[in-house]
């Protein structure tokens, strides 16, 4: 993305009270080999740079895949790669984007709930992304109640503070899985999927939290208004 363009969209943004996050180049993979470690390094710096050009606030990504490495040893080396990532963004200047590490849908992902907490435990500028229909999928319908939502609500604010579960990004829609973890997005109409937003909606109004939440069904649009009139109606609630 040129400068220019994306200084017009933040300017744009600010004067519409939008409030902008980046989803940073699917070709990311830190834990691949040499070559290709490298070369994700300087897509997600590109995507940072571009992200502090228009004001935007985050930057999502997918760390990559486990491929033949033991995940312990995978995280530990996603954990060093991304501390070389922010210090390059901080000699370049960027000061207000951060990185932000998603959780991930499938068993041969890096990116479960632990392992994206403990890289925001880890690494300066990251900002927790909690994609709860991917971690639903990835551990085979794990919020089936309100309190299996308040159980990773809690556990954020237990480890990385009330703040940052206070402000979480996140994404959300259905999603059907497999014995492999996700495999498709669905409506929220789709009744036979979760996860189900009323149940979040309840956990968010509870503990009184402020996140940004991306729609990622395949309706897009109508199903953002859905959310948005559900979580008013629970917070609503006496």
């Amino acid at each position: 993305m040129q400068k220019k363009n994306a200084e017009e969209l933040g300017l744009r943004a600010r004067e519409n009270d939008v409030w902008l996050s980046l989803h940073g180049s699917y070709f990311i993979n830190f834990c691949g080999e040499k070559k290709i470690v490298e070369a994700s390094k300087g897509r997600l710096i590109a995507c940072a740079t571009a992200a502090e050009w228009m004001n935007a606030y985050v930057v999502v990504f997918h760390a990559g895949f486990y491929g033949r490495k033991m995940r312990e040893e995978a995280y530990k080396n996603c954990v060093e790669i991304l501390r070389d990532v922010v210090n390059t963004m901080k000699s370049l200047g960027i000061k207000n984007a951060k990185i932000g590490p998603e959780t991930m849908g499938k068993q041969s992902q890096l990116g479960s709930l632990d392992e994206v907490i403990g890289i925001c435990e880890e690494v300066e500028q990251t900002q927790l992304v909690l994609d709860w229909s991917h971690l639903h999928a990835r551990e085979f319908g794990r919020f089936r109640t309100v309190d299996d939502f308040r159980e990773v609500v809690e556990k954020i604010e237990n480890r990385l503070g009330a703040e940052a579960a206070k402000n979480m990004h996140c994404h959300f829609t259905k999603i059907e899985f497999t014995d492999k973890g996700e495999r498709r997005h669905h409506p929220l109409s789709e009744g036979r999927y979760g996860p189900d937003f009323g149940m979040l909606a309840q956990t968010i109004a509870e503990f009184k939290l402020r996140p940004v939440i991306i729609s990622e069904s395949p309706l897009l649009d109508l199903d953002a208004i859905r959310m948005r009139d559900v979580l008013r109606f629970q917070q609503q609630q006496p």
